[in-house]
C-alpha cells in the first residue's frame, strides 16, 4: 500500500499542480488525482535528491504541508480497510482535506443563516406585546367568559403596554421575556415614577405587563418565572374619587342648559342616566330602544271601607315595570335595571333610544354645567405622583366626569338602604369588596342611615 504526491509536467519553472498517487496491490488499485493544490516545480524537482531540501520546502509552505499529510493519513487509513476502497471514494477524501476549510465556511454561513432566520421567527416579549394589542382589538383573543374585549379595555390595554415600549427606548436596551425580573420592575417603576405617574397608574403598567406574561407563558413561549415574585405586583390605592348628592343632582337637573349651547343637555342626560343605572359610561352611552323591556304584576291593594266603618276593602292594582337589559362590553355581565321615574322622564324625551355622545365631549360638557350648577366648593383630595403622597383643594365640578355617574348611583342606592347583595346586581360588581369600592358616602350620611334603619342608634 502507497499513497505520494507527485507532479506531471515538462517545464522547469513556474508552478504545476500536484497530484496524489494512492497503490495497493492487495485491492489492485492505483488512482491518481489532481490534488487541487499547486507547488513550485524547481523547488519541488529539488527535493527529489534529497528528503531534508523537501522538507525545508514543506517547511516553508506550512498549508501545503498540512494538507498533504492530511491526505496522506486520510488514504492509508482507508487502504487499512478489508474492502477496497472505491475511486469515487478516493476523489472525496481528497476533497474533504482540500476543500474543508470552504465547507466548513460555506457550513457556518447556512447556521448563521438559519439562526438568523430562526431568530427572526422566534417569539419575543415585544413582538408578543404587538400581537396581543392586535388580537384583543380585532377579538382574536378573547375575555376568559368567550367575549370580545370592552373597546375602553383595548385603549387601556394599549397605553398601559405602550408605556413599557417607551421604557424600553428610554433604557435604549430591548427586553426579552427572560429579563423580566425584579431589576427590570424596579428600573420600570422608577422611570414611570420620574414621569410622574401615580401609583395606579404605575399599577396598572404592571398589571399589563405581568397579564402579558402570564399568557406568553401558557401559550409556550417562555418559562420565566422571576416575574411571579411576590414584590412584583402593581399597587393600588383608594383615591379620593367623588360623587355627587342627590342635592347636586337637582341643581344639575335645574341649570338651564340652551344657555350653555349645543349638546350641553344631552350631555347631562347621558350622565344622569348613567346615575341611576349605576352603569360604566360604555354602557350607559350606548342604551338603546330594543334594550328595554316592560312587566305588569298585580299588588294587592286596602283602603277604608266607608259603608262598614272599621273594615277594609281590597282591591288588584296592575303596576306596570319598565327596565333595562344590558350585557355589559367590559365584564360580560347580564345586568337588569328597574326605571325609575327619574330615569324613565329623560329616557321618554328621546323616546327611550338616547343619542350616542363621544366620551371626551360628555366629560367636558358635563363639567361645565356642573359649574353652572354652582358645584363650586372645594374637595380636598389625595394624590400619589411620583411616589409622593400630595393634597391639593379642587373645585368640586372639576372632578364631575362620565365615571362619577356611576359611582354616584351606587353610592345613592346604599344610602337609600338598598342591600349591597341587590346593589351587585345592577352595577354587575362580582363582590362586595369591589362594590364596596365605588360606594362613597361620607361618615356624616353613613351616621344618618344607620340611625334610620336600626332602633339601637335611636
Amino acid at each position: 500500500m502507497a499513497t505520494f504526491f507527485e507532479i506531471r509536467t515538462k517545464k522547469t519553472k513556474g508552478r504545476t499542480s500536484l497530484f496524489v498517487r494512492c497503490q495497493s496491490k492487495v485491492h489492485h488499485i492505483n488512482y491518481k488525482m489532481s490534488t487541487g493544490l499547486e507547488v513550485d516545480i524547481n523547488a519541488w524537482n529539488r527535493g527529489k535528491t534529497s528528503s531534508t531540501v523537501r522538507q525545508n520546502y514543506l517547511n516553508a509552505n506550512p498549508d501545503l504541508d498540512a494538507k498533504m499529510n492530511a491526505i496522506r493519513r486520510s488514504l492509508d487509513l482507508a487502504l487499512e480497510r478489508d474492502t477496497a476502497i472505491t475511486k469515487e471514494e478516493f476523489r472525496e477524501i481528497i476533497n474533504n482535506v482540500i476543500y474543508a476549510d470552504a465547507r466548513a465556511a460555506q457550513k457556518r454561513r447556512e447556521e448563521e443563516k438559519a439562526q438568523a432566520e430562526a431568530e427572526k421567527n422566534r417569539m419575543t416579549l415585544n413582538k408578543y406585546i404587538k400581537q396581543y394589542n392586535e388580537q384583543i382589538a380585532s377579538g382574536a383573543r378573547q375575555t376568559e367568559s368567550g367575549r370580545n374585549f370592552a373597546p375602553s379595555t383595548v385603549k387601556t390595554v394599549k397605553l398601559a403596554l405602550d408605556q413599557f415600549m417607551q421604557f424600553q427606548k428610554a433604557k435604549k436596551r430591548t427586553y426579552d421575556f427572560d429579563d423580566v425580573n425584579m431589576n427590570l420592575y424596579y428600573d420600570y417603576t422608577a422611570y414611570l415614577k420620574k414621569k410622574d405617574y401615580s401609583i395606579n397608574s404605575v399599577g396598572k403598567c404592571i398589571k399589563q405587563l405581568k397579564t402579558v406574561m402570564a399568557a406568553a407563558e401558557s401559550e409556550g413561549f417562555h418559562n420565566n418565572n422571576l416575574w411571579k415574585d411576590k414584590k412584583f405586583k402593581g399597587t393600588r390605592i383608594e383615591v379620593d374619587n367623588i360623587y355627587l348628592t342627590q342635592e347636586d343632582l337637582d341643581k344639575i337637573m335645574a341649570v338651564d342648559c340652551e344657555k350653555l349651547g349645543k349638546g350641553f343637555e344631552l350631555a347631562r342626560d347621558i350622565f344622569m342616566v348613567g346615575v341611576w343605572t349605576a352603569q360604566r359610561v360604555s354602557d350607559y352611552n350606548n342604551i338603546k330602544k330594543e334594550d328595554f323591556s316592560t312587566l305588569t304584576k298585580n299588588i294587592m291593594r286596602e283602603k277604608d271601607d266607608p259603608d262598614h266603618p272599621g273594615e277594609k276593602i281590597a282591591w288588584i292594582e296592575k303596576q306596570t315595570i319598565t327596565y333595562l337589559s344590558i350585557r355589559q362590553q367590559k365584564t360580560g355581565a347580564k345586568v337588569s335595571i328597574p326605571c325609575n321615574s327619574k330615569l324613565k322622564a329623560i329616557l321618554e324625551k328621546y323616546d327611550y333610544q338616547l343619542p350616542h355622545m363621544v366620551d371626551q365631549v360628555i366629560n367636558r360638557n358635563i363639567k361645565e354645567v356642573a359649574k353652572k350648577a354652582g358645584l363650586t366648593e372645594l374637595v380636598e383630595i389625595e394624590t400619589t405622583r411620583g411616589g409622593t403622597p400630595k393634597k391639593e383643594m379642587v373645585e368640586k365640578y372639576k372632578l364631575v366626569h362620565t365615571h362619577t355617574a356611576r359611582r354616584t348611583g351606587a353610592t345613592l342606592m346604599y344610602l337609600a338602604g338598598i342591600d349591597i347583595y341587590d346593589i351587585m346586581k345592577v352595577t354587575g360588581h362580582s363582590s362586595p369588596k369591589m362594590l364596596k369600592k365605588y360606594i362613597k358616602a361620607d361618615s356624616l350620611e353613613v351616621v344618618q342611615k344607620l340611625t334610620d334603619k336600626y332602633d339601637y342608634f335611636k
